[in-house]
């Protein structure tokens, strides 16, 4: 059967995923075997001929910069962005097309189906290990051989022939250009550590794992993988214990214990109105807050149902409705500040609830969250009130961490903007450097805690999903 030729770009993806979606949703139980593996062949064929077509596409988007018309930085945070990937996923992509565009005879048996996209992966990684005018002839040897039936072992062989042949005299061959490290967290903190390391650093990372993953005694019933699990983490936290790591935020590493208001009126985990009840724990993890800074931070949010009410209520004298409108208006507002006002700073009905229903650690001297002063600076305590809140880079789609962001001022200083909680926005140097202050983005916090990007022609607007947690 003869299939037409798609006429644009539009029309061969759209026939893609027709035929993927009718594969996909097809009962295929009741055809012979034979015609499931001939599918299963095809299919095969297809995710080539896809990694070839992926490669090519990001090649072009990646050199005409379309990723910075939607406010992106790089392709791989428009691609985790707009084509909801991971992380992972986005740099698997990346490398792809930096490695196809480098072996066009690879690049090519891909988008003709000749040849899986794992073998492929393969025979790049063995010819990138030879001089750079060799790899084309390389390459072709060994496609050729793949054509004609040669198993992968049987390619391994010849690929390390060919690197005998013209490799020259052996170098330092400690895989520095290919070392590499990436922990992934997952459900709930957990994290997969992956990487490739060279000699040296393999060898300072076993001396660890020898030093501190030992068993020590017969009550020692853990797994190899799981000593040398806690071998590593023993290893960091004697690093972050000793100093030498660079501060956060002004302050050394320390555990923040977070309890709401609520929290605090129904008395934190004790009898409400009993002085000294237990804080609440654990802080981060069981033995944690034996030998640790503890800094306790208390979160609130409006109840915007009852401040309408209260608002209503102030500005309720009779006047035209749009006076009334302002009144109620200039009432929240007044309402607001003066709730703040009772609620926030060291003499603040939060801080009397606190140091009198909590005992040890979570009584300590209170700092105030959001004093709105503007200043030189930003406080230490207010630029961990931001972090908290925010969690990584506030800009919709940008997970950057915290380590690697600015506090920025939604309304500038110079404009008069106040150094105040509501006025800050955690974001990475991009999104705050040049999206914002040389391209003309602007970012706004709404009332939720989420955030709307706007270019500057008003043209493309993006808004993150669901509010970080609170920290007011």
């Amino acid at each position: 059967m003869t299939v037409p030729a798609p006429s644009s770009a539009d029309d061969a993806v759209a026939m893609m995923l027709a035929g993927l979606g009718w594969l996909a949703k097809a009962d295929l139980t009741s055809v012979p075997t034979a015609a499931q593996a001939d599918t299963l062949r095809a299919l095969e064929r297809a995710s080539s001929m896809h990694a070839a077509a992926r490669a090519a596409a990001l090649a072009a988007f990646t050199t005409q910069v379309g990723y910075e018309d939607d406010g992106h930085g790089s392709p791989r945070t428009w691609l985790t962005w707009q084509t909801r990937i991971t992380r992972p996923a986005a740099s698997a992509a990346i490398a792809s097309m930096r490695r196809l565009r480098a072996h066009h005879a690879v690049a090519n048996a891909l988008a003709s189906g000749d040849l899986s996209e794992s073998w492929a992966r393969q025979i790049c990684e063995w010819t990138d290990r030879l001089p750079e005018d060799a790899r084309l002839d390389a390459d072709t040897i060994l496609l050729t051989a793949a054509g004609s039936g040669a198993n992968l072992a049987d390619l391994a062989a010849l690929a390390e022939q060919i690197r005998r042949r013209v490799a020259g005299p052996d170098r330092d061959r400690d895989n520095f250009d290919e070392r590499s490290l990436r922990l992934a967290t997952t459900f709930e903190g957990a994290g997969t550590l992956r990487g490739d390391l060279t000699p040296r650093c393999a060898g300072a990372l076993q001396a660890v794992l020898d030093a501190l993953g030992k068993r020590v005694g017969p009550e020692d019933t853990r797994s190899r993988d799981q000593r040398h699990h806690d071998a590593l983490e023993e290893a960091l936290r004697r690093l972050i214990a000793s100093g030498c790591l660079p501060d956060r935020a002004g302050q050394s590493t320390q555990i923040q214990l977070h309890l709401t208001l609520d929290d605090l009126i129904r008395g934190a985990g004790g009898q409400p109105g009993s002085a000294g009840a237990p804080w609440p724990g654990p802080a981060a993890g069981p033995g944690d807050d034996c030998d640790a800074v503890i800094a306790p931070v208390v979160t609130g949010q409006v109840d915007h149902e009852l401040l309408g009410k209260l608002a209503s209520t102030v500005g309720a004298a009779p006047r035209p409705d749009h006076a009334s409108d302002r009144g109620q208006a200039a009432a929240r507002e007044l309402i607001l500040a003066h709730a703040v006002a009772l609620l926030s700073g060291p003499g603040s009905l939060t801080s009397l609830l606190r140091t009198g229903r909590l005992g040890g650690p979570a009584a300590s001297a209170s700092l105030p969250l959001d004093v709105g002063a503007v200043t030189e600076t930003i406080p230490p305590h207010l630029r961990r009130a931001v972090i908290t809140r925010d969690q990584h880079c506030a800009a919709p789609g940008c997970d950057q961490a915290p380590a690697g962001c600015q506090v920025h001022h939604i309304i500038p200083r110079s404009e008069g903007g106040p150094t105040a909680l509501g006025n800050l926005l955690l974001l990475c140097s991009f999104h705050h450097l040049i999206l914002i202050h040389r391209w003309g983005w602007t970012i706004a916090l709404n009332s939720d805690g989420t955030t709307t990007a706007t270019s500057p022609d008003k043209s493309r607007t993006y808004r993150s999903h669901g509010p970080p947690a609170a920290a007011a």
